[in-house]
């Protein structure tokens, strides 16, 4: 391992100077802060331990808070590996996620490297026990082309994640992305895809026949991608989530994008569905409304968006939805009375409401999009 990557590693991973002498990081390298205070900063703000994937959580879910700011600790119910990990005598492959970079998240640049980096990685780590890859970095073009074409050096990858960047480094609209699907065409038996940023993303229609968690976090979300997925055959696929964003950056997706996603047609296992952060949620609410793949869902999540009155107005005059097991609905724009409503027509759902936000005639934020 090279010294270069080692010193990404600490610095992306473990998080940057600056943020850690905002939080009270001295000249000298130690802490200003006791074991206490940080003791109550991880009580308050803990990693959750589900992991996104098999629930739908708060955008800031997945992030441990210490004194070197918000990152995440764990991908796919594993711990991202740190330079220790790496640098140490016959790590076991399959308990760690392995980082890699396509990109730097602290420079922007043409993402070079990331062949090289990768092959430093197998140097150390035997490839062929590998579960799970985190790709770190602002220029995210290289990573599935490279990925694709070592496949075979990487038989058992289950979980991949493209954009592994923490907000305190990145802003997720400045996150490139490029055509994603040689990743799915080359590893047939990829259970778990997160995408993470959606600048230049691309996805053409594929068959996949083990794909189990499909997620997009996105601060706008392209509508083709949005069809492609729709118009994709993954039989085995159990949760999708989708930030769909704001056309301000990129998400121009319409509710006719959504059309094949909510027919389920080609989505028979599908039980988690969540299309979330969406400026026209209202109009989103209503198309799930009537979509033929709701009757087969355990849970729902229309949260993290400009939901009002009307799009929940919409759910609770459409199909029932009892059988739901949760309904994510958390950072809406709801009156305290439709609330009230929502609760009371499903008594037996787990109903997520919180977050509400003040409700203005003109302008309504959803949670994420810069």
């Amino acid at each position: 391992m090279t010294d270069d990557f080692l010193a990404k590693l600490s610095a992306v991973i473990k998080g940057t100077e600056a943020i850690m002498r905002q939080a009270g990081h001295t000249h000298d390298g130690h802490y200003d802060h006791d074991e206490e205070d940080l003791a109550a900063l991880n009580a308050e703000t803990p990693a959750d331990p589900r992991d996104p994937g098999e629930a739908f959580i708060p955008a800031s879910g997945a992030y441990h808070w210490d004194m070197a700011g918000a990152h995440r600790v764990t991908y796919a119910g594993l711990p991202v590996a740190g330079p220790d990990a790496i640098v140490g005598s016959s790590p076991d492959p399959r308990k760690f996620a392995w980082p890699l970079y396509d990109g730097d998240p602290q420079r922007e640049n043409d993402g070079a490297g990331f062949a090289d980096g990768l092959e430093e990685l197998l140097g150390r780590v035997d490839g062929s026990r590998i579960q799970a890859i985190v790709v770190i970095g602002s220029s995210l073009s290289n990573a599935p082309g490279v990925l694709a074409a070592n496949a075979h050096r990487l038989p058992r990858l289950r979980s991949l994640f493209l954009g592994f960047v923490e907000p305190e480094h990145w802003e997720i609209s400045w996150i490139q992305q490029g055509d994603i699907t040689p990743v799915l065409e080359a590893f047939p038996r990829l259970e778990r895809l997160d995408v993470r940023g959606s600048e230049g993303l691309r996805l053409r229609p594929v068959r996949h026949a083990s794909l189990k968690v499909l997620r997009f976090e996105s601060g706008g979300l392209p509508g083709h991608v949005v069809r492609a997925v729709g118009e994709s055959e993954l039989p085995c696929l159990e949760h999708l989530e989708v930030w769909l964003g704001v056309s301000q950056y990129g998400g121009d997706a319409t509710v006719g994008d959504l059309r094949g996603i909510l027919s389920g047609s080609g989505l028979p296992a599908l039980r988690r569905l969540g299309l979330r952060d969406s400026e026209i949620q209202d109009e989103v609410a209503a198309a799930v409304a009537s979509a033929p793949v709701g009757a087969r869902l355990e849970a729902l999540s229309l949260s993290m968006g400009a939901l009002t009155d009307a799009g929940a107005e919409s759910l609770l005059s459409g199909q029932p939805f009892t059988h739901l097991r949760h309904l994510d609905l958390h950072y809406h724009f709801l009156t305290d009375d439709m609330a009230a409503r929502v609760r009371l027509a499903l008594p037996g759902v787990e109903v997520d409401l919180s977050e509400p936000q003040p409700s203005l005639d003109e302008w309504r934020y959803v949670a994420v999009s810069e």
